[in-house]
């Protein structure tokens, strides 16, 4: 589609080189009638550069690309209503243009939001110089968490203070649904807790994105449809306890630098499971932390986060794997997301790590 959509912009664009043809009186053109003066000339010119830049950015993946496409085809409206004879038919690309364009705009105005508050964020967290992680932090953790700092080559380096996600992946509502492909990227914040989490996937070859939002120890999750039509919205108590349970989860899997926070009382060790709570904003959830013999991380189980289809809490499970180096440190390369209802298991979301960067 994204193919065609640029064969759609080039080729219309370049039929308005006829008008500024024959506005200048380089060829004859049959296929004008009218009479076309030089200004008007000009402005068939323009609207063609303006609608291959259209498709150059686009092309490019440009944010802006609707911007010039919007002018474009204001333009080219008002010429082809000028010349309604000879230049009629043009309304049908415009049209198939213009809500391209309204949707690029709607992308474009839907990430700036997530951009927005990430900036926001960031401004609150400052560029502060961050010590060293040491073994002394460490004192007050259980082994098993100790050992899974060291496995992953936590010690020596910065504590972190925040960190920046990226996910591939596919995720569905249920076993009857389809598997939506999806690429994703998150900020975390400590000091300030904040999950900003924003997706882009596909269902049935439209695109949906979402943005899960949580900060000041409230939570909200939109999923719209072309990022226009909202398809999923949810927000409230229920929410924001699911979302601290994510953050703390991301805490376990993604940042281990950030598990000598004060807010983590860890309650129980029975050989390489640790029970731990995680306290926010009044709201304290709890989790077991599994290891192998390795120091590993292979799975974080909570029974605190809920579950939006039924509206109450179930097991909820991201068991991991796929261990490998990126940026200096030793992180699990794959997750699932499992919720365990009544009837049985269900993997609703499976994620590979793209990328990572603290501070």
């Amino acid at each position: 589609m994204r193919i065609a959509f640029i064969v759609i912009l080039v080729i219309h664009g370049l039929i308005h080189l006829l008008g500024f043809v024959k506005a200048f009186g380089l060829a004859n053109v049959k296929q004008l009638t009218q009479t076309i003066s030089k200004p008007f000339g000009g402005l068939w010119l323009l609207a063609c550069i303006l609608f291959v830049v259209t498709a150059l950015m686009y092309l490019s993946k440009n944010g802006y690309w609707w911007l010039p496409g919007f002018i474009a085809v204001l333009i080219s409206q008002i010429l082809i209503i000028l010349y309604w004879q000879d230049a009629k038919f043009g309304t049908i690309a415009n049209v198939i243009i213009l809500a391209v364009s309204i949707i690029g705009f709607a992308n474009w105005s839907y990430f700036n939001k997530y951009q927005k508050d990430v900036r926001t964020s960031l401004e609150k967290t400052g560029l502060s110089r961050q010590a060293i992680l040491t073994e002394t932090d460490m004192e007050h953790l259980p082994e098993p968490v100790k050992k899974y700092l060291r496995y992953c080559g936590a010690v020596g380096k910065p504590k972190v203070s925040h960190f920046k996600i990226k996910f591939t992946g596919k995720i569905r509502k249920d076993e009857q649904s389809e598997w939506m492909p999806f690429s994703s990227e998150q900020y975390n914040f400590m000091d300030n807790p904040a999950r900003l989490f924003f997706m882009k996937a596909t269902m049935k070859g439209l695109p949906v994105a979402g943005y899960h939002a949580f900060m000041n120890g409230r939570a909200y999750m939109d999923i719209r449809l072309m990022s226009l039509f909202k398809v999923q919205y949810q927000d409230g108590a229920e929410m924001n306890i699911s979302e601290t349970v994510t953050f703390f989860n991301d805490m376990c899997c993604m940042a281990p630098p950030t598990l000598i926070d004060k807010r983590i009382k860890w309650l129980e060790t029975d050989q390489n499971k640790v029970k731990a709570s995680f306290t926010n904003n009044d709201i304290t959830i709890t989790a077991w932390l599994h290891f192998n013999d390795k120091g590993e991380l292979i799975n974080f189980i909570s029974e605190d986060r809920y579950a939006a289809d039924v509206g109450k809490q179930l097991t909820w499970a991201t068991p991991l794997k796929d261990y490998h180096e990126i940026k200096g440190y030793t992180l699990a390369g794959y997750a699932e997301a499992i919720y365990t209802y009544p009837n049985g298991d269900l993997c609703y979301g499976m994620f590979k790590l793209v990328d990572v960067e603290y501070n």
